[in-house]
């Protein structure tokens, strides 16, 4: 009983001092991660390494995904929510075989990520190549950066 006293002690510790540091530097990051959209994976722990990046015209979305075909895996966006899902499935699953060790993950996946800005999203493309998924959403023009030029009267 004492143990679950200080663990709730320490908890209420830690999490004051982490909003304190997170209100000071203000350290969010470009694409925000929201643990209320993803789903870990159902057959293990296994999701796909993910590369997130912005140019002035378009949000670079890099995944990789060996081993995967690109009929295993699917891309959505709703509400400005970009969401990858899909299964890599095993490779010997199903065979006679005697396996001897598995250290690759297997299982599906869902992961969602909160796109900064508006994009155009029936222009977003998707290529799978070499184990590597790469989507790019162009942003909409309200997204995109302007300069105004400044008159002389």
């Amino acid at each position: 009983m004492t143990s679950n006293k200080l663990a709730k002690k320490e908890d209420t510790l830690i999490t004051p001092w982490h909003r304190l540091l997170d209100d000071v530097f203000d350290m969010r990051p470009l694409f925000e991660w929201r643990p209320e959209l993803e789903v870990p994976g159902f057959g293990g722990d296994w999701v796909p390494a993910i590369d997130l990046a912005e140019t002035s015209g378009e949000y670079l979305l890099r995944a990789e995904m060996a081993g995967m075909k690109k009929e295993d895996v699917k891309i959505s966006i709703a509400q400005n929510v970009l969401t990858l899902s899909g299964e890599k499935k095993a490779e010997w699953k199903g065979e006679d075989k005697k396996v001897h060790r598995v250290e690759r993950a297997y299982g599906t996946f869902r992961r969602s990520f909160s796109l900064p800005g508006p994009v155009k999203a029936d222009d977003i493309t998707a290529v799978f190549k070499d184990g590597i998924l790469e989507v790019r959403i162009p942003k909409s023009e309200e997204a995109k950066a302007k300069r105004i030029d400044i008159q002389a009267e």
